[in-house]
Parts: C-alpha cells; sequence; structure tokens
C-alpha cells in the first residue's frame, strides 16, 4: 500500500482526515474498513515501523503505534476506539447497535477480540510447547466464537457489518495467512461452520474485498517474521 489522497482535496482543515499505519496491519484495516463504510474520504500514510516517523511519534508518544488517525490535526490512537470516533464522528451508517442492550453486547465481544485475538498472532512467534500451547489456546478461543459470538446470523450484527466484525475482521484473511506460513489449518468448515461460512461472507462485501493487504506479500512477510523469531531463540 502506498500513501495516497483517497479523494476530497478541497476540505476544510478542521475536515481533514489522515490514517498512519502500514500496508499489512489488520489494527490499520479496521480503521480503512470503517472509514470505508462511512464514505469518508482519508489521506493515507505509509509509516515504515523500523524507522518510525517524527509525526507517528508526535502524534501517537505514548506507544508510537500505528494506527493513528488524524482528524482535524488531533490524533487518535488504538484500533477499535478509532473505529468507534468513526461511528460518533460520522453516525450515518452506524456501527453500533442503538439499542443499549445490543450496544453492551457489541462491546463485549469488541473487548474479547481485543483480550483474545492475539493468541493467534502469538502462533509464528513461539516453538515447541509454547506453540502447542498457543494453538490449543487458539481453538478455545475459536470455539467460543463459534458457540457464543456469532450464532445463527449472517454477520455479528446481523444482516450487515458492524463493530464486531470489523474487531474480528483478521480471521477473515490473515489467520488463513498465518495459517499457510505454519502449515496449520485451525478454522476448519467442520469443526467451526458458522465463522467459516462469516469469513466468506465477510470477504465478499465489496468494501472488505477491495480493501485487504497483498496474501502473497504477506506471506513471504509472515515467513520472514517466523525465521527471525525461531532463529533469534
Amino acid at each position: 500500500m502506498t500513501s495516497y489522497l483517497c479523494k476530497g482535496n478541497q476540505s476544510s482543515m478542521a475536515d481533514q482526515v489522515k490514517l498512519h499505519g502500514t500496508w499489512s496491519s489488520p489494527f490499520v484495516y479496521r480503521v480503512i474498513w470503517a472509514l470505508k463504510l462511512k464514505g469518508v474520504p482519508y489521506e493515507y500514510v505509509e509509516e515504515d515501523l523500523f524507522k518510525k516517523s517524527p509525526l507517528l511519534q508526535q502524534y501517537n508518544p505514548v506507544n508510537k503505534k500505528i494506527p493513528v488517525l488524524v482528524h482535524g490535526g488531533k490524533p487518535v490512537c488504538e484500533s477499535m476506539i478509532i473505529v468507534e470516533y468513526i461511528d460518533q464522528t460520522w453516525p450515518h451508517n452506524p456501527l453500533l447497535p442503538t439499542d443499549p442492550y445490543e450496544k453492551a453486547m457489541a462491546r463485549f465481544w469488541v473487548k474479547f477480540a481485543e483480550d483474545k485475538g492475539s493468541i493467534i498472532g502469538s502462533l509464528f512467534r513461539v516453538s515447541g510447547e509454547e506453540h502447542e500451547k498457543a494453538i490449543k489456546e487458539s481453538l478455545e478461543m475459536l470455539k467460543i466464537v463459534e458457540e457464543h459470538g456469532l450464532g445463527e446470523k449472517t454477520f455479528f450484527g446481523g444482516d450487515k457489518i458492524g463493530i464486531v466484525d470489523i474487531a474480528f475482521g483478521a480471521f477473515s484473511h490473515w489467520l488463513g495467512v498465518i495459517e499457510e506460513t505454519l502449515g496449520l489449518e485451525l478454522l476448519q468448515p467442520n469443526a467451526f461452520p458458522r465463522l467459516h461460512a462469516w469469513t466468506k461472507n465477510f470477504k465478499e462485501v465489496p468494501v472488505i474485498k477491495d480493501n485487504l493487504p497483498d496474501r502473497d506479500k504477506m506471506l513471504v512477510q509472515l515467513k520472514g517474521i517466523r525465521e527471525m523469531y525461531l532463529a533469534s531463540k
């Protein structure tokens, strides 16, 4: 992904939206999907995480991580906080339910994704007993989402993409690349039929389908990271 301006060059400084990210990050794509679903024009700025720019360090001095959304010169950090900020700032096509109970349930599953989703990301950073433990924990986490999170619905929120789908979006694309990198198949159709169907439904939505990182390029990157971690041990 390269730096580009989507549209809306004529907007005032107060309305300008910039997104600082890196091309392969599922956390960055959470924000991209939210902006695209809302139809919000934005400028994308690619960051080199090995040589963090002064702007990134200025906008996120606490942890110096991406993504960072800059709206009217004011930065917002952390992907799901940014997504909720977008939903509140541009309230059309809402991502959160309006019903208080349904909104609370959506926030519960977003927090679950934030707390447990990193287990899968850890798979290619560990080996031996730690790797076996990560596989077990990943399968337990997927089972919980399969049985209690998704239900019989097309998407987590019903018949259209909502904030919980965005939170779990990495399962739809990044998980498959991790599986291929490691020679695993965690999200088996027979074991997780609802989640498996959801990944297909999610990626078929045009906004999602048109905004995913290149799989082959990601595979090369993850294999390199995997080799680096194994070599360091």
